[in-house]
């Protein structure tokens, strides 16, 4: 039979290379220090996971809920807003709830795209800034980021060489996986740009708190002028360590919320209500767990830098996100990051995730997530350097 056309498009997935093998190995028994997927191990806050149950055992909560959310959430998220980055935002117009950011963004992009438009999204990137649009119908046009390289001037390179004109502009800081970072100057910059193309704007805060050494990620939607050109997408799964719990949202232009709200609708009835209920405890009470979630992630970073300095794998600390984005050791670099992932698992067994599952110019990286306690980060560092130096266990 036809292959369905929109899998078609889909090109094979990287990560699944390294992933089977790490599977065939632990088939064998063999421990693998595991740092490939950015799934956090931290568990949520009780009073969040509390809320939770109690809200649970009413079975008033067990109706279909609302698709763009019930309001206190939406309105908690609005607060927060206002709080952390002085931006008032309207929560029946300008916001909606997700399940998850991932699910937000596939659905903006069904909402917004049609075949044959173009959307510009930074390469390397976090794979649905790319494949949601592709699943829409719409063509990507690559932004070449990393060191030494002008962000604008690649900006302004693909938006001449795009046709036709490009619709959406995706963007990513804190940045998966490459860990840059921005200030509000950049977004002012992003915002002026997008006016005199005539081109919206979708950025990803998922990573707004894990920030270190003193750093704030901006909003977006600070910028002046950024409510007319785009949306943000922020997420509980980081900053509250609810990953499985698959609660985002988008906030921001309310022509693309509307957009968003109108697919959702036909698509799905919003979370499970007894979730947005913990979810909204979450949002208005003490941040205290997020800070200290933050703190573990910073520990971890630390651990890990200073280890992989040591044997030699020079590797700048990150100021944000739960990554470490590794320049592959010279000797190794032309094997390219899927080969030397295997390499590492076969002989070092650790796990990371290939730079080229991010885009043809990460080739040159690897992706480690600070999932690891000190001990096993410990073990992944004398394994590595065994490695490094030449000597196989």
């Amino acid at each position: 039979m036809e292959e369905f056309s929109r899998i078609r498009r889909l090109p094979p997935y990287v990560f699944a290379v390294v992933g089977d093998l790490k599977m065939r190995l632990r088939r064998q028994n063999i421990d693998i220090v595991d740092f490939s997927m950015g799934n956090p191990d931290i568990a949520t806050p009780a009073p969040i996971v509390d809320k939770l149950v109690e809200a649970a055992q009413k079975p008033v909560n067990h109706r279909y809920s609302l698709s763009r959310g019930i309001p206190n959430l939406r309105k908690a998220i609005c607060d927060r807003y206002a709080r952390h980055y002085g931006v008032q935002l309207d929560p029946d117009s300008e916001a909606i709830v997700t399940l998850g950011s991932k699910e937000g963004l596939a659905h903006l992009s069904l909402a917004i795209l049609e075949p044959g438009d173009v959307v510009l999204a930074p390469d390397p990137t976090y794979p649905i800034h790319k494949y949601a649009p592709i699943i829409a119908g719409a063509d990507v046009r690559s932004v070449p980021i990393g060191p030494g390289r002008n962000f604008f001037e690649d900006l302004e390179a693909a938006m001449r060489q795009a046709w036709p004109k490009p619709k959406v502009l995706f963007i990513c800081y804190p940045h998966n996986p490459t860990t840059e970072v921005t200030d509000l100057e950049f977004f002012q910059k992003i915002v002026d740009f997008a006016k005199e193309n005539n081109i919206w704007v979708v950025h990803d805060l998922a990573y707004a708190d894990l920030v270190f050494d003193g750093y704030k990620a901006p909003s977006f939607l600070q910028a002046k002028g950024a409510k007319d050109v785009g949306v943000e997408f922020y997420s509980l799964s980081k900053s509250y360590s609810m990953p499985g719990w698959r609660v985002g949202f988008a906030v921001g232009n309310k022509d693309l919320i509307h957009a968003l709200a109108r697919i959702k609708s036909y698509l799905d009835y919003g979370m499970f209500q007894p979730i947005q209920i913990a979810s909204t405890v979450a949002l208005n009470g003490p941040e205290d767990c997020v800070h200290q979630i933050r703190d573990v992630y910073q520990e971890r970073r630390d651990r890990l830098i200073e280890g992989l300095n040591r044997i030699g794998w020079e590797t700048p600390s990150p100021k944000a996100t739960m990554f470490v984005w590794a320049h592959i050791p010279e000797p190794f670099r032309k094997m390219g990051s899927v080969e030397f992932s295997k390499l590492l698992l076969q002989e070092a067994h650790v796990a990371v995730s290939p730079g080229l599952g991010f885009g043809s110019y990460g080739d040159e990286y690897v992706r480690f997530a600070l999932i690891e306690n000190e001990h096993r980060t410990r073990q992944a560092i004398s394994s590595m350097r065994r490695l490094l130096s030449g000597v196989s266990d």
